[in-house]
Parts: structure tokens; C-alpha cells; sequence
């Protein structure tokens, strides 16, 4: 009897052993993200891919973009991680959002990306660089993907209150700068508008096109602010005497821009059960460059990759050797941040480390509310 029962001891410590060994094989169960989904708009800052197969000279998908990437260049317009990559990660989601050009059905209850290259609030904005999604487009593709949404779900309000607990970030308005006002040749704009002028005409699109997303449930919004288009490697190259000052003319009226963003944020949140909030982006990039050594940066003013002064005259071309110390340069090439870069930037919208870098609240907290 004895021995039946020493026998049967040491059958349930082989199972005990079996299960231990398998759970640590497995890893920690992980914890699920703070928020079901997340939805992406903008330019190519965070584009993922919607641009590959559309004609366009706004494309990404080959080296060295992606050259620190696991999946190599996949549309991203920087070395490594996008801002929004860093993003996602923070709020939990096990896996990158994918981009809407080859997401459909189930998939999509996780959030995706509509983000595409040299886009803008105004529609004429980037024309020269072919095919482009303005966000009127992005807004449109959206559409679609609620009411996919919807019959998954079993139903449009079963959607709206799913959509209600996501988090939507939209970073719109640089190539409404860079790609438009001051490209005078190729654009009437700056001849028909004050800076103050444009900024209120694209205030009053960018907001009107801000209400039809939050007609189709975006409650949990977070509005990226320009960033220092005057001090990127292409326009320090055309425009700056000395090839380090920034374009004074070009970032004063995207700080216009900026604190105009901000009153439509406190005009959004009027709405029902609406949560807008701003991110200081102009803010973070300038903290970034007066104290570049803190963040282990040392070159500011000139493209990790590209051709001429800052090589920012030429953008990064197919299959160019890219500098070697990528995490040491604020811009991978003539009008992109580099990974480095990135990760600062997506750390500070997601949590603030200064009361200026969110308004009025950062992702982190709107992701709670």
C-alpha cells in the first residue's frame, strides 16, 4: 500500500514539474493593453505602409528605411520606430498597428493605421509628389472600416461604444506648410493668405473634419501639433544662411498654427463624452535639440541619409549608406526624425515630463479616462 501511494506521490510531482516547466516555457500571461484599440491619422511622421502600392513619390519601402527595423523597410519613413510605434507600445498592444491598406475584418477591432505620406488637411497639399490620402481620405477609408466594424460587432451603437474606450491619435498640417504655403512656385497659398489667414482657413477645415471623426465615435483624441518644420535638414539646406539657424519665417507660422490647435481642442471637449487633447510636439522637438547631449544626440542639423548641404538637399535615395551612428542624429533623413528621435517623442505624448508637452492631459491619462 505503501508503495502504491509513494508511487502515486511521485507521479503527481512529475505532472507538478511538467506543468511548472511548460508555464515558465510559455512566459507571464501579459497583461492586456490599457485601451481595446487604436486608430491612426497623419503624414508620413507615421505612415506604415499606405503608401507602398499607390503611385507616388511619397514612398518608403526600401533601404535604408527600415534599416533598424525587425521587419526591414516597411514603409516608415525613418530607420526604426515611428513615433506612434512607441505609442502603441506603451499603451500595451502586443504588436505594431498594422496599416488600413492591408487590414480588413476582424483585424480591425484592434485599431489601424490610415496615415499616409505628404497628405494634409487641404487637398491640394502635396500634388507634386503624386498620390497621397488627404485626411478627407483617411476620414472616408474610416468610415468604412465603422461600419465593417459594425457588422462585426452586431451593430453600429455596439460599435460606438466599442470605439468609445479607443484611443485616436491625428497629426495633420506640416505638408500644409512644408508641401503647399512655402512652396510658392508650385502653390498660390502664401500669395492669398497672411500666415495668420492660413493658419484660421486650415483651423476651420482641420475642424470641421475633427467633428466627422467624432461623429463616428472617437471620443479619446489626441491632436499632434507641428513640429519644427523650419529646422529640418531640407530647409536648413534651402533656406538657412548659415546652415544651422532655423527658418524663423517657416516655424513663427507654424507656432500660429499650434495655438490655434489648442482653442479648437477646448472647443472639441464642448462636445458629449468628448476627451481631446493637445501634444506639444513643436515643444518636445525643441527640448530635444537645446539639450541634444542629454538625449545622447549630437547632430541636429543634417540627414543620418541624403545628398548635399545638411544632406538635406536630396532626401535619402534607394539603397544609400546611411550613417552608422544613427542614434547619435535627430534626423534619419532630409525632413524625417530618426528612431532616437522617436522615442522620445512618442514617451513624452504618452507621459509628460513637462506641463507643457500635453494639453490637458497626456495619452497616458487620456487612455484612463
Amino acid at each position: 500500500m505503501a508503495h502504491v501511494e509513494l508511487r502515486g506521490a511521485m507521479l503527481r510531482a512529475r505532472w507538478l514539474l511538467l506543468l511548472l516547466a511548460l508555464s515558465s516555457s510559455l512566459g507571464p500571461a501579459r497583461p492586456e493593453p490599457q485601451v481595446p484599440c487604436y486608430f491612426i491619422f497623419g503624414d508620413s511622421l507615421v505612415d506604415n505602409g499606405n503608401n507602398n502600392n499607390i503611385a507616388s513619390l511619397a514612398v518608403a519601402n526600401f533601404p535604408p528605411y527600415g534599416v533598424d527595423f525587425a521587419g526591414g523597410p516597411t514603409g516608415r519613413f525613418t530607420n526604426g520606430l515611428t513615433s506612434v510605434d512607441v505609442i502603441a507600445q506603451l499603451l500595451g498592444f502586443h504588436g505594431f498597428i498594422p496599416p488600413y491598406a492591408s487590414t480588413r475584418g476582424q483585424a480591425l477591432l484592434a485599431g489601424v493605421n490610415f496615415a499616409s505620406a505628404a497628405a494634409g488637411i487641404r487637398e491640394e497639399t502635396g500634388r507634386q509628389l503624386g498620390g497621397r490620402i488627404p485626411f478627407s481620405g483617411q476620414l472616408q477609408t474610416y468610415r468604412s472600416a465603422v461600419q465593417e466594424m459594425g457588422r462585426i460587432l452586431g451593430g453600429q451603437e455596439t460599435a460606438a461604444t466599442y470605439l468609445s474606450k479607443c484611443i485616436f491619435s491625428v497629426g495633420m498640417g506640416s505638408n500644409d506648410y512644408l508641401n503647399n504655403y512655402f512652396m510658392p512656385a508650385l502653390y498660390g497659398t502664401s500669395r492669398q493668405y497672411t500666415p495668420e489667414q492660413y493658419a484660421d482657413v486650415l483651423i476651420q477645415q482641420y475642424s470641421q473634419q475633427l467633428r466627422t471623426l467624432y461623429n463616428y465615435g472617437a471620443r479619446k483624441v489626441a491632436l499632434m501639433g507641428v513640429g519644427q518644420v523650419g529646422c529640418s535638414p531640407s530647409e536648413l539646406a534651402q533656406r538657412s544662411p548659415d546652415g544651422v539657424t532655423c527658418v524663423e519665417e517657416i516655424n513663427s507660422a507654424i507656432r500660429v498654427f499650434n495655438a490655434k490647435l489648442i482653442g479648437v481642442v477646448d472647443e472639441l471637449n464642448a462636445l458629449d463624452g468628448a476627451h481631446f487633447i493637445y501634444i506639444n510636439g513643436y515643444g518636445i522637438f525643441e527640448d530635444i535639440m537645446r539639450n541634444s547631449a542629454a538625449y545622447g544626440v549630437s547632430v541636429t542639423t543634417s540627414a543620418c541619409c541624403g545628398v548635399g548641404r545638411n544632406n538635406g538637399q536630396i532626401t535619402c535615395l534607394p539603397y544609400q549608406a546611411p550613417c552608422a551612428n544613427r542614434n547619435e542624429y535627430l534626423y534619419f533623413d532630409a525632413f524625417h526624425p530618426t528612431e532616437a528621435a522617436n522615442i522620445v517623442i512618442g514617451k513624452r505624448s504618452y507621459s509628460a515630463r513637462s506641463p507643457s508637452d500635453a494639453y490637458p492631459m497626456d495619452i497616458r491619462r487620456l487612455a484612463k479616462v
